[in-house]
């Protein structure tokens, strides 16, 4: 009698624990989708889930980047293009090097010539009311 009930009580639990997930971001669908939009040229390294689903102001990464080659960021966002979120690469001393924010718009991928060998942080923030669910792909080129 006993093991029915708990079997019951996981069941419904379980039932329910799904059902709350249809609604949560699925920055694993996106990010893997961003691979493929690489500019030509350019060789997949690495792909970012962007998810600021609970309150996050800003998700980061970081990536070790060397001299002499050109990175490229792609974002991909439900909605109109980016849906808000920005992407900004900072150098070891934390130094803004490079952002998808350019004069108040916001653009859909970037590319940074690398000058140092070296960590650095890529940041994703959200700008605005969208939906603050997306996913990014790395590349680069020598």
């Amino acid at each position: 009698m006993k093991k029915g009930i708990i079997i019951t009580f996981l069941a419904s639990i379980f039932s329910i624990a799904t059902t709350s997930l249809n609604g949560q971001c699925n920055s694993d669908g996106f990010a893997t989708a961003c691979i493929p939009k690489l500019a030509s040229g350019f060789n997949f390294l690495k792909s970012y889930k962007v998810d600021g689903d609970g309150g996050k102001d800003k998700v980061e990464y970081s990536y070790v980047f060397t001299k002499g080659t050109q990175y490229m960021i792609n974002l991909c966002a439900n909605g109109a293009a980016t849906d808000g979120i920005v992407v900004t690469i900072y150098d070891s001393g934390r130094n803004k090097v490079a952002s998808s924010k350019i004069n108040g718009q916001i653009v859909n991928a970037i590319a940074y010539p690398c000058n140092a060998t070296g960590i650095y942080y890529i940041t994703y923030t959200f700008d605005g009311g969208g939906g603050k669910c997306g996913g990014s792909a790395l590349g680069f080129k020598r």
